[in-house]
């Protein structure tokens, strides 16, 4: 599986809307609202690059209220336990 996370810039007036539209979608597993620059970060795991650009650009772009988005494909996934053993000596 890829992990890719989204940025997305929404309309201020429809984020509620505009992010739970984005969670309905097909490969979508996860979306939150955010303080700062960022409106909403979708969380998408799919199979294939082929399917990173199909839930990115033909269906998140097209949702109403998304005005543009920032795609991020993960390479790694660290968990606090894995941090913790990497930096533990002699276990």
């Amino acid at each position: 599986m890829i992990t890719v996370i989204v940025h997305i810039h929404a309309d201020a007036h429809s984020i509620p809307e505009t992010a739970q539209e984005v969670a309905d979608l097909p490969g979508v597993t996860e979306v939150y609202s955010c303080a700062g620059d960022i409106d909403l970060i979708a969380i998408i795991r799919v199979r294939s690059h082929e399917d990173i650009a199909h839930v990115v650009t033909e269906r998140i772009a097209k949702v109403a209220g998304v005005r543009t988005t920032r795609t991020h494909i993960a390479f790694k996934s660290y968990a606090r336990a894995d941090v913790e053993a990497g930096f533990s000596i002699g276990e």
